[in-house]
């Protein structure tokens, strides 16, 4: 089986969010790898890909069987994507935030 995956216009703008923040910062550091953000972003995008297949082996994020977490491993620490099992054929990506961030409930 296949799932359909879609972003809700927030978790694109998260996505734009963490690029701009790794970038900023690679910009501010002495020597920083500009490369970096691309590299996070195509991390993100690649755990979104694994949804395609396998959505419900994340982690729940709550009572609902169909709420979960994709974790999404980058660099010493990687970021965290909360999902939604909305149907047989499609999962929604509602939030991504950087592990070290706040939650976004």
């Amino acid at each position: 089986m296949t799932f359909r995956v879609r972003l809700t216009r927030e978790a694109e703008a998260d996505v734009e969010r963490l690029f701009d923040f790794v970038l900023q910062r690679e910009l501010e550091r002495d020597g920083g790898d500009l490369s970096l953000a691309e590299q996070a972003v195509a991390a993100i995008r690649a755990g979104f890909a694994t949804l395609k297949t396998s959505p419900f082996t994340c982690r729940k994020a709550g009572p609902s069987p169909f709420l979960r977490e994709l974790i999404i491993p980058f660099g010493r620490s990687g970021y965290v994507a909360l999902i939604e099992i909305e149907s047989a054929t499609e999962v929604v990506v509602v939030a991504v935030r950087h592990q070290r961030e706040d939650d976004y409930y």
